[in-house]
């Protein structure tokens, strides 16, 4: 976990219990553990937006695509040419 081993994170651990004291060091734990679910959802939301517009350039690169290669509505056909 971040090159953190078992015994650096109770060093942080007991500093974060001397520091805080018994009484704060739920709330600040709830706290970051909120911090981090709400950073995870806008990081999920960024992705999933940035997938939509992707997706939604894609399809409008194929639609390009099939619009190219269908005849323009006003032209005339060889057949029609050589009568």
């Amino acid at each position: 976990m971040f090159g953190i081993g078992i015994p650096e994170l109770i060093v942080i651990l007991v500093i974060a219990l001397l520091i805080f004291g018994p009484n704060k060091l739920p709330e600040i734990a709830k706290s970051i553990g909120k911090a981090f679910a709400d950073f995870k959802k806008a990081a999920d939301d960024v992705k999933s937006s940035i997938e939509h517009e992707i997706t939604k350039i894609e399809e409008e690169g194929k639609k390009t695509e099939v619009d190219a290669t269908a005849p323009a509505k006003g032209a005339v056909e060889d057949k029609e040419i050589k009568k």
